[in-house]
Parts: structure tokens; sequence; C-alpha cells
């Protein structure tokens, strides 16, 4: 490379020198300088953005996890704070101080369906960062933030599109969705080329400890070693892991979680128990009939379908009817299917649903707003009417809504209804701090299932302790259930951290 000097500015130096003839206009050069000055970020130490956002106050903790994304972690890190204390706001702050160093001038955002106005309202509103959402006929080079469901985004042929793309920052909200790296979710994320990444989750470990494996190599492949030196390393099972300590060090550096006891806000109490139920001697019949259909229809041999008949069984006759009369279908031999027909016969004679008439009394009692959650949607019809009927009002909310009746609902329930109830979709995406009763109607395999329900009310802004109740049967698979939520839950604590109350008020030791 060749350097040669310039002495074109002697010309104008020299006849400005010899003829007194002014610089230039003083007041423009010192607004210049003003202005050059201001936007010149001389230590890379501490935010800039929190001056440029009138419109947001962050909280302390909100501040200290950008700061240390930033500063220590090279913008790769799982934002994994307790629901409810604001990863949204912490992604934002993120996001705007880049946007402000001239460090991201290209942003994805991925998030579920249903937060897609959230996010754009957020972002610009609070941040006065210009997201858009994405339109099927966007030419992505001249997007520049773009917000977008997930599930769109990994079809052809925006899949194509965005891969094309080079982005200095994407982000994930409902990260803990791409724990399972077979699936198409996690092949998109993965193959995205990105300088930054966000992921955004309070259940980062939700079933087991690969899953929170498999999202720190996506931020940082090899930082756990590969599958085989992780499970080796650390002698990890689904739910055990030795070394504990060492890997809780290294997940610690790639990612940041708060607690609401550790941010200095005042916070109201869960209040959180296990209600035992007793079936009627009726509904154990029935019960035990359903368990024994392994051992007669070879259809039922499968034990993922005897546990789902089982959980039904433990839900409402209604759900269970609607799963036992798709599968006699498929019987062949008479003898099965008499057998079938003398089950849903009996089903449907039962008088009582002993776990309906204690949800009803818990709601009594309550004398105020609730949500109850089910996993099904026969459970959610069955259990609208038996409220009518016991004069309470009540309105539904489930994954087939879109996004203007999900609004509809929740507000019928703010100004209308004592009862939300709600499939698990009603536990992503919707706040409901007016409300502090909580009734987990049928139990999740997922521990974390539970903390995303209570997620929904116990967060900022509530103003009361929130009542949870935990309703099971006893004698049943539901017994099953609630010891595996107990050991998953260790596993969760012995890698992340603790959780707050979410099965009952004391850790079971396993």
């Amino acid at each position: 490379m060749i350097i040669e000097k310039s002495s074109a500015w002697k010309e104008g130096f020299t006849e400005r020198l010899e003829n007194r003839e002014a610089w230039d206009n003083w007041t423009l050069y010192r607004m210049s300088y003003e202005a050059v000055k201001t936007n010149l970020i001389t230590d890379f130490n501490g935010l800039q953005s929190p001056k440029y956002l009138p419109n947001l106050t962050p909280l302390a903790h909100q501040l200290k996890v950008a700061e240390t994304v930033i500063e220590r972690m090279n913008g790769k890190a799982i934002l994994a704070d307790e629901v409810g204390l604001g990863k949204t706001i912490e992604a934002g702050l993120i996001l705007k101080e880049y946007l402000i160093r001239g460090l991201v001038k290209k942003a994805l955002i991925l998030v579920p369906a249903s937060l897609v106005n959230q996010w754009i309202e957020e972002l610009n509103h609070k941040f006065h960062i210009p997201a858009m959402q994405y339109k099927k006929n966007y030419d992505l080079d001249h997007c520049t933030i773009v917000v977008m469901s997930i599930d769109m985004a990994k079809r052809s042929p925006h899949k194509e599109n965005i891969y094309d793309q080079e982005y200095d920052l994407i982000i994930i909200d409902e990260a803990h969705k791409l724990k399972n790296h077979k699936t198409k979710n996690y092949e998109f994320v993965q193959n995205l080329k990105k300088k930054f990444c966000l992921l955004l989750t309070a259940t980062p470990i939700q079933n087991n400890v690969f899953e929170l494996f498999y999202l720190i190599s996506l931020l940082k492949p090899g930082h756990l070693g590969n599958y085989e030196t992780f499970q080796s390393s650390f002698s990890v099972s689904k739910h055990n892991v030795e070394h504990d300590d060492y890997l809780k060090e290294l997940v610690n550096q790639v990612m940041v979680r708060n607690r609401r006891q550790d941010t200095g806000i005042e916070w109201t109490n869960r209040r959180v128990q296990i209600i035992p139920i007793v079936f009627t001697q009726e509904e154990q019949e029935v019960y035990d009939l359903i368990s024994d259909l392994k051992n007669v229809c070879p259809i039922f041999s499968d034990a993922f379908s005897m546990i789902t008949l089982q959980r039904e069984m433990c839900s409402s006759k209604e759900a269970t009817s609607l799963t036992l009369t798709n599968m006699l279908q498929k019987c062949i031999k008479p003898e099965d299917i008499s057998y079938m027909e003398g089950i849903i016969q009996k089903l449907m004679v039962l008088e009582v649903n002993s776990k309906a008439e204690k949800a009803y009394e818990l709601i009594t009692q309550a004398s105020d707003k609730v949500i109850l959650f089910t996993e099904y949607r026969a459970t959610q019809t069955y259990l609208q009417w038996y409220l009518q009927s016991k004069g309470i009002t009540s309105v539904p909310f489930n994954g087939q809504f879109n996004k203007n009746k999900r609004e509809w609902m929740k507000q019928l329930f703010k100004e209308k209804a004592q009862v939300l109830i709600a499939t698990e979709s009603g536990s992503e995406g919707i706040n409901l701090q007016f409300c502090h009763h909580v009734i987990n109607y049928d139990l999740p395999w997922n521990p974390m299932k539970l903390e995303q329900r209570i997620g929904r009310v116990h967060r900022l802004g509530q103003e009361h302790d929130v009542h949870i109740y935990n309703l099971a049967i006893q004698n049943s698979i539901e017994d099953h259930i609630l010891d595996l939520l107990h050991v998953k839950i260790g596993v969760f604590e012995q890698v992340v951290g603790e959780l707050d109350d979410i099965l009952s008020a004391f850790k079971k030791s396993i």
C-alpha cells in the first residue's frame, strides 16, 4: 500500500492566514463539536441507554443484567429471571445499548405468535426502537428490527429469506421451547447467522439436565463440551448430575438469573398447598377397570395410551369417554369391544366428579377471582357447564382463540366472570395481576409449567398474597406425577438455583 502526503490544505490555509480571513463559523463549529462529543462513548463500561428512555424507568436488577450481558458475556446469554421480573425489559435494554453503540444495526426477534404485538408495542413505546412485524411480502434486506413468530420464521420461503440475512442480534422469547435438539425450531435457530444472541426463559430446565445443555450449545457450541463429554464429565442422567458446583459455575458464565427475593422489591407471598382428593367408590371402580385395559386389550399395551387414560379419568369422565370412544373404533376382537363398551357405560352413569366438587368448594371459599388450569379441552367445557350449574360465572381460555378473542376473554374475566378456565396456552403471554387465586386442577408432568401458570399472577404489580391449590387424586397416577415433579424440581435447583414454592410450602426430600 502506498501512502502519500496531501498538500491540498496548504493553499486555503495560506490564503486565510495572509488575508486574515475567518476560519469558519464559530457558532456552527461549537454546535458540531458538542454534537460529536455527546455521541462519543469513551468508556465501554456502564450503560448509555437509560438516558435515552424517557418512557421507562428500569429496575436495578434489570440494569445489572444488561451490564452483565454486555460487559462480561459478550452479548451471548440466557436471561433466566423468574417469571414476572421483566426479561423483555432486559432484552430491550441490551438491544438499545448495542444500537446506540453502533454494534447492532440489524436484529431479529423470534417470539410465540401470541406475543408479537406485545413485543412491538414495548420496543416502540418504551425503548423508541422502530421494530416492525414481519409480513409475507416484506423484503428483509430493508427491515432492520423485525419481530416475527418463530412458527412462521421456520417455514419456507421465510426460512430461506432469513438464512440469507446476517443478523447482529437474535432474541428468542420462551426459549425453553428449543429444548429438543431434534425439532425444526432448534435446527432453524442453530443455522441462523448471528453475532449476539439472547435466549429468554424462566425455565431453562423443564424435565431434564440435557435441555440446558442444548440451550447453551446454541449460544456457545462446545462450552459444555459435546454430548458425550458433558454426560461423562458430570455423570449426567436425566434427573441426576454430579460435580454440580463446577457445572453451575460453567452455566453462570452464560446465564443470568434473578430471583424475586434478590431484587430488593417487596413481594407478596405464595401460599401453596397440595389438596388430596379421594375418589368415590364408583369412580375408583371405573379407574381400576381402565387400569386393567392393558391386560385385556392389546392396543392399550402402550404405556403412553394407558397413562393418558388414567390422567383423563382423574380429570373428567368427558375427557376419558372421548378417548375411549376413539380407541373403541380400533378394537377388532368382540370381547375387547364388549369390555370397553362396559367401561364407557359405567363411566357415563357416574354422577359425581370428586375433583370438580373440590374445585367448586375452593372457588366458593375464595369468594374472589380464580384461574383454574386443566390439561384437557373436554374437561374445560365440562367445568364451565358444572360451575354454571352452581351459579358461578366463568370464561374459557385456550390455544384455539385468536389474539382478539384472547383479549376479550381476559377482559370478561376482569370485569364480569369469577373464574377463568384455561388450558396450557393460558400459562404464557397473559398477565393477570388482578387475580390471586390459582387452582391447578390437572397436574402437568413438567414442574416448570406450574411455575409458568403461577407466574401469570405472581409478578410485578401483584398486591395480594397468591394462593395456589394443587389438586391430586390419591391412589392414582397423580401420586406418581407428584413424586416425579419433586424429583424434577430437585434437578432444577441442583443446577440452576432455588425455586419459589410451586407444589407445596415444604421441600420433599427424594
